[in-house]
């Protein structure tokens, strides 16, 4: 299935792929024919070529552990990430910052052992050699797996009508999803999913309320039309909140 996304009232547009098939390839890149580029929610790989080296960046990267977490969270080390959309040198970043070279390599290293930043090339000035460092990712997401017993749980909320419980949903599917994309990275597959995002205007209330009938009727429907007791099994969610004013 493909990821859906609208663009306004009554206007979905599709922008994935269907569900299966092979995971792309791109041949034509000098020194890395064959290679796999992994398809999972929400992740488009961009190519930054620096002296012939390719890295691939996803779109979004989801933190699991509170250790990765409380790295990304710093906010120095934040506003690094971000600067490594790109790759960059340790002494470019200490001049675009204003600080100590040293104190920027302090904070890449942790960046690194964390999985968070990665060698992007190797550039040679007489006999030192820089390097070029570039984020795992553009953007991260920080998985309630990293709040181990304390991550929100759905079934522990009673009023399924609620805020709150809307916010647990989101929850389970951040952390179940994340998982289950890093297992899909590491076994080189594509993951299958499907997402739904438009808005919609209501007159009043009470065509709010029978919107949500009619739409509870159509979905319990076509569950129980294509639901099969041993088939593949997949958790669908539906839900619907007031646009903020932003």
């Amino acid at each position: 299935m493909g990821a859906l996304r609208g663009r306004g009232p009554h206007q979905v547009r599709s922008l994935g792929r269907p569900l299966g098939g092979s995971a792309l390839y791109h041949p034509h890149v000098p020194g890395t024919a064959g290679l796999r580029l992994l398809n999972v929610i929400e992740r488009r790989l961009t190519k930054l070529f620096v002296n012939a080296t390719v890295v691939l960046v996803l779109d979004v990267e989801v933190i699991e552990d509170a250790a990765t977490a409380t790295v990304a969270l710093d906010p120095l080390r934040g506003r690094i990430l971000a600067a490594l959309r790109e790759p960059a040198s340790a002494a470019g970043l200490a001049q675009r910052f204003g600080l100590p070279r040293q104190k920027i390599n302090y904070h890449l290293r942790a960046l690194e052992d964390r999985g968070l930043v990665t060698i992007s090339a190797e550039r040679r000035h007489g006999g030192l050699v820089e390097r070029l460092v570039v984020a795992s990712a553009a953007s991260y997401v920080v998985s309630p797996a990293a709040m181990r017993e304390n991550a929100p749980d759905p079934a522990r909320i009673a009023d399924r009508l609620s805020a709150r419980y809307l916010i647990a949903l989101a929850a389970r599917a951040v952390r179940e999803v994340g998982r289950l994309m890093h297992h899909a990275q590491a076994e080189n597959r594509r993951l299958a999913t499907l997402a739904l995002d438009t808005e919609i205007g209501f007159a009043s209330a009470e065509e709010q309320a029978r919107f949500a009938d009619e739409l509870t009727r159509t979905v319990t429907q076509l569950a129980a039309k294509y639901h099969r007791p041993d088939g593949r099994p997949f958790r669908l969610i539906v839900a619907a909140h007031p646009t903020p004013k932003e």
